[in-house]
């Protein structure tokens, strides 16, 4: 029942916040505008935190991760066993290069406000079909892996919809619907927006042939505090199993060898001297690095050393859905 961290103390206070704060915008609309950021900041914290918990599951116990996999869904927006084909069996295999579904380039490798704001849509339309095929392999090659999938949709849509109807029940029909959109549809929705956005920011103009200027970090440790490490980005791909405590120092260990340009300080400043200054000035921008996404160099490796350990190792051994590998092979 406890965590096998001690840190995921902090983990699990996390999650409970969101529904404290769901309870107490249904009882009191009139406090959803004071709310709604803080509501936002705990989905997306969910979001980072069903993304940790898919590399390193929270608890020893198969039943333990499967629950708090159901239970991280509701705020982080979706069912959280498809980090499994779309992140763990894909996106770190592939690394931004082409068999990956969530490329930063698909239609273009420029780095403006557009493409990033827009990057959700096409990243998220296209993550479907590793996801059905995992669905479909899961179906008939793992028949427990596919029922406790199936469990985790039917938990993740009966309570959206019993929300709304606790909401309607309690507001009436216009005000309810108002109430389930602002206080748990829209911080939902914000939270898979932000988690691509993220994905985005961490591998656009970045060289995936690399040893370590695969991805861009963003080391500010209040931001780290508040977002469980998942600036450590390079570290996190080259020890795709590892506990989020650990990554600082093992980013320490190889810091000096990563391009500056993927070691941010501040997320705020770099947003803001890419989307706003940059148009005006060029030179504050990001450039690509190395060749490029789109072509292999000639007897060139994908940089990121998890790539095949996260296949064979993470995904096969989650206990949230044991399995998992197997099924996706």
């Amino acid at each position: 029942m406890l965590p096998r961290n001690a840190a995921d103390y902090r983990t699990l206070l996390w999650t409970l916040v969101p529904p404290a704060l769901i309870a107490l915008q249904y009882a009191r609309p009139e406090l959803i505008p004071y709310l709604l950021i803080p509501t936002m900041y705990f989905a997306l914290s969910c979001g980072i935190i069903a993304h940790n918990h898919n590399h390193c599951p929270t608890f020893k116990s198969r039943a333990m991760n499967q629950a708090f996999g159901n239970w991280i869904s509701i705020y982080y927006g979706f069912p959280t066993f498809a980090w499994i084909p779309t992140h763990n069996l894909n996106h770190h295999k592939f690394l931004n290069t082409e068999g990956d579904y969530t490329i930063t380039w698909r239609f273009t490798n420029r780095h403006n406000a557009l493409v990033a704001a827009t990057y959700f849509f096409v990243s998220a339309y296209h993550q479907q079909f590793p996801t059905k095929a995992f669905l479909q392999k899961a179906k008939t090659s793992n028949p427990g892996l596919y029922r406790r999938i199936m469990v985790q949709y039917a938990f993740w849509l009966s309570v959206y919809a019993g929300l709304l109807a606790l909401a309607i029940g309690l507001h009436g029909v216009g005000p309810g619907i108002y109430v389930a959109v602002m206080a748990v549809g829209i911080p939902a929705l914000f939270s898979l927006w932000t988690i691509h956005l993220f994905n985005y920011e961490q591998h656009v103009h970045t060289n995936p042939w690399s040893d370590h200027d695969h991805s861009r970090n963003f080391i500010s440790p209040t931001l780290n505090f508040l977002l469980f490490n998942n600036g450590y980005h390079a570290a996190h791909h080259e020890f795709p199993g590892l506990h989020w405590t650990k990554l600082p120092a093992e980013h320490a260990k190889f810091a000096a060898e990563i391009h500056p340009q993927l070691v941010q300080k501040s997320l705020w400043l770099y947003w803001l001297k890419q989307y706003v200054l940059a148009p005006f000035f060029p030179k504050l921008g990001s450039v690509q690095l190395g060749p490029g996404p789109m072509v292999k160099p000639a007897g060139a490796q994908i940089g990121s050393a998890g790539a095949v350990e996260i296949e064979v190792g993470d995904a096969g051994t989650n206990a949230s859905f044991v399995g998992a590998g197997a099924a996706s092979s």
